[in-house]
């Protein structure tokens, strides 16, 4: 069973139910529980074991890490044992703890995606149940309807005005048709009308389908796994990895500086080299990896009560650093619950034919579920027992209308009826009825038409055109036959503005995100709801004509003075989405419709929600469990928090440890001894780093979260080199203090620098964390306790086992009161330095 089936789109279908084992009652429980064992998750990507083997792996990945293990393991060899493994241990447990952290993370993301992820019904011991695509297995029977994403490769078993979308993988832009049938064994991919393949998804119409391959055997699988790479660098990722280069460049050059001269003043050569690896280390922020994860899984559960799901970790930073949201208006400036008004011809007189014509279009057709097909179907209950349907053209974004053949029993004859977009039903007619059911050529008539459709829209109404043909001795069609038709009249429909939404406007404006409309509705009703929700009264709006005449560069110009874009095809919505990012903006997409998901995956931040269809909700970063603004308002919200939270472990890593360690890098060109011993340095880099792992529960001052966030490379430079030297001003004071003052030997000066540099580390966080005071911006009391503990224990380290085999050794109690007053005169410095550094900054 497990042998993949080669060419199963040449056999029929019960030849495959024999060769997969199964039948029209579907699979037994059991039997699809060791499939699944056996087969492995209906997944594209790693298994969670893998992932885990990864992330633990990643911990050792750090060049630097790899090339101390090796200097070591090199110690080991000339006879040094006892060091080599103590060193190692820090190692490890630095790593352990950095996976530990990062697995809960993904743990908790885990979590949360299982809220959103898509299911299916599948036919299993004969019943239909609900199951997760990554649990579908070949030989199950599926079932799937328009909006579907279709999670496997399947062969029809039974099919209803199938039109599936395949332009990811064979490019091709229409809808194809599909059903049952049993074609030749050589017809390529885009010809086996009788299959539907993993990751296309279903425009309209229904299907019954038999599993054949799923995972990484599936069409997609192959494609995925010769082009796999990674996807597009986020905001946030592509400032970390900056981030990452400039600490490597001021490394390697402290570094090697440091190795240089201890080798020119004829120190151990093996020495030197574990000690400027040491400092490497303690210059490198090995534990940032594990705190971003802490610090975005926390955000992410944090946003989860408030309805908004994370699906991509990163994207929490990308929230809050966004400073554009786009989206459409219907369902959230609005409030999706779309009322039909009236259905009247070009005389202005209500026209039952035009409403009965609508119910039957909306009621026979078997496309996307929508709010219009849904009111034209509620509003007034038709008997249409005499009309039976022959044939569908689905909607598609192109031509912006939708098509039924139907068979009028009595009349005897075939009536195709299209409704659609005003200006695309116009274009398709060459006649109009007038006066009753005088039907006469549209041409005198056309700009008066027009005009009606502007008055409309210009008051809110969402206008449709409804227009008619009848067909003889015809019982297919294609879009060819959309021509030559009869306008019939328009339908108008009333969206009432959400309640609430200009105040949930005002509170993006007061976070300094602007919002602009994009929208497939034409510019009059647009501009109507862009006015009414208080955007602006003069509003700049670009229609879809006026885009297509653009260049790349020309919209780039544009798009940033721009408020409403009207008439907006789906392809263009990706040109605008990447127009905003080109001009230099963290630009948000909101969706819900299937024409979204190139917008979505292009934006900064690709954003749907719950109740979109599968291929939104999967390719979006957030899924919103409630579709209003004020909710994304949250989520903003505590994004910019998240982003906080983070740069305060950047702000530590890049001051109290570069100070600590270029202290130390000076004190070893003048100290006959180093002043801490390599594994001395990493356990103090280990302590340093432990309370900043509850820094995702710190609170964030309001101010923070008032304006998009980003990294900024030369604000961070600034901030480590200030702080940096203040911190490197208090270590030599407090060498001087060891050597002159207290007259030290080596084990206690080391033992007192290695006291000193955690908890001054420790406590200039608490300091650094806002631009405020101390005594005005508390600090989150995990951070606070954590900090406390930490230090507590480290001023006891030197009395304990650890201390001993670490070469720390007891001090007097002088020594401590020193490190105390060193420490008070070190923390009211750095708040006079913060006051000047941030009143210079901000000048």
């Amino acid at each position: 069973m497990q042998k993949q089936i080669d060419q199963f789109w040449s056999l029929s279908y019960q030849e495959l139910f024999k060769r997969l084992d199964t039948s029209q009652n579907g699979l037994n429980s059991s039997v699809a529980a060791s499939r699944l064992s056996l087969i492995g998750s209906n997944m594209l990507s790693s298994s969670t074991k893998r992932e885990t083997l990864h992330t633990l792996a990643s911990q050792f990945k750090n060049s630097i890490i790899i090339l101390l293990i090796f200097a070591t393991g090199l110690s080991v060899f000339l006879g040094n044992l006892g060091d080599a493994i103590i060193i190692f241990i820090i190692i490890f447990i630095s790593a352990i703890l950095g996976f530990l952290q990062e697995k809960r993370a993904s743990n908790i993301v885990q979590k949360l995606l299982d809220i959103v992820k898509s299911t299916t019904t599948v036919i299993r011991d004969g019943r239909d149940i609900e199951i997760p695509y990554d649990m579908i297995v070949p030989g199950d029977l599926i079932f799937l309807n328009a909006g579907n994403r279709i999670p496997a490769d399947c062969y029809i078993v039974e099919s209803k005005d199938l039109f599936v979308n395949e332009a990811i993988l064979t490019g091709e832009t229409y809808p194809v048709e599909k059903s049952v049938a049993i074609i030749p064994s050589e017809t390529p991919l885009n010809k086996r009308t009788n299959c539907i393949f993993m990751g296309t998804h279903i425009i309209s119409g229904i299907v019954k389908a038999l599993v054949i391959n799923t995972g990484k055997n599936t069409e997609m699988g192959t494609i995925y796994h010769h082009v796999k790479s990674k996807p597009p660098e986020t905001e946030f990722e592509h400032g970390l990895k900056k981030f990452g280069l400039f600490l490597i460049e001021i490394t390697i050059l402290l570094v090697s500086s440091v190795f240089l001269i201890n080798v020119y003043f004829d120190r151990p050569v093996i020495d030197s080299f574990l000690f400027a690896l040491a400092l490497a280390i303690g210059l490198t922020p090995q534990l940032l990896p594990a705190i971003v994860s802490i610090n975005l899984s926390h955000g992410a559960k944090i946003m989860a009560q408030k309805k908004v799901i994370v699906k991509k970790l990163n994207a929490i930073e990308d929230l809050g650093s966004m400073n554009i949201l786009c989206s459409d208006k219907t369902g959230t400036l609005t409030e999706g619950e779309i009322k039909l008004k009236f259905a009247i011809d070009i005389d202005g007189k209500e026209n039952e034919k035009l409403l009965l014509y609508g119910y039957i279009n909306s009621s026979l057709e078997t496309g996307f579920v929508n709010p219009i097909d849904e009111s034209l179907r509620t509003h007034k209950k038709f008997d249409i027992s005499k009309y039976h349907k022959l044939d569908e053209i689905p909607y598609d974004f192109n031509r912006k209308c939708l098509s039924i053949l139907i068979f009028d029993s009595q009349k005897k004859s075939n009536i195709m009826i299209t409704k659609g977009a005003v200006k695309n039903i116009l274009d398709k007619c060459s006649y109009v009825e007038s006066c009753g059911e005088k039907v006469i050529d549209i041409t005198n008539v056309k700009s008066k038409i027009q005009r009606q459709f502007e008055d409309l829209s210009s008051e809110g109404f969402r206008i449709i055109g409804l227009s008619y043909r009848n067909i003889k001795d015809i019982s297919t069609i294609n879009h060819n036959y959309e021509n030559d038709m009869v306008f019939l009249g328009f339908i108008g429909f009333h969206d009432p503005i959400k309640s609430g939404i200009i105040e949930s406007l005002q509170k993006l404006k007061e976070l300094n995100v602007s919002l602009k409309i994009i929208s497939g509705d034409n510019m009059y009703v647009t501009s109507y709801v862009g006015k009414m929700i208080g955007l602006k009264s003069d509003l700049k709006i670009l229609t879809g004509t006026e885009i297509n005449k653009m260049t790349t560069e020309s919209l780039t110009r544009n798009v940033i003075e721009t408020d409403i874009f009207a008439e907006i095809e789906p392809s263009q919505k990706e040109r605008i989405i990447l127009a905003l990012k080109k001009s230099g903006n963290v630009v948000g997409y909101l969706g819900d419709g299937i024409n979204d998901a190139a917008a979505i995956h292009s934006a900064d931040v690709g954003i749907s929600v719950d109740k979109s269809t599968d291929v939104l909700k999967e390719t979006a970063d957030i899924v919103l469990l409630e579709k209003n603004i004020i909710v994304l308002v949250d989520g903003i919200i505590e994004g910019r928090k998240t982003f906080a939270n983070t740069m305060k472990y950047i702000f530590m890593a890049t001051s109290a440890n570069f100070g600590n360690m270029f202290s130390m890098a000076g004190a070893s060109l003048f100290l006959p001894f180093l002043p801490l011993l390599p594994k001395q340095i990493l356990f103090t880099n280990l302590m340093t780093d432990f309370p900043e792992m509850t820094i995702a529960t710190d609170n964030v001052d309001k101010e923070t979260t008032k304006v998009p966030r980003h990294w900024d490379l030369k604000f961070i430079r600034k901030f480590m080199i200030v702080f940096g030297l203040l911190s490197t001003v208090f270590d030599f004071l407090t060498f001087v203090f060891l050597l002159y003052v207290l007259n030290a030997n080596t084990d206690q000066f080391r033992t007192t620098w290695f006291i000193e540099s955690v908890i001054s580390a420790s406590l200039v966080v608490l300091i650094i964390r806002s631009k405020k005071p101390l005594f005005k911006s508390k600090p989150g009391k995990f951070l606070l306790a954590v900090t406390f503990i930490a230090d507590i224990f480290v001023m006891m380290v030197p009395f304990t086992p650890i201390g001993q085999i670490l070469g720390f050794v007891p001090i007097p109690a002088v020594f401590y009161l020193s490190i105390g007053s060193i420490l008070a005169m070190y923390i009211i410095s750095a708040e006079i330095v913060k006051w000047i550094f941030y009143k210079l900054i901000n000048t």
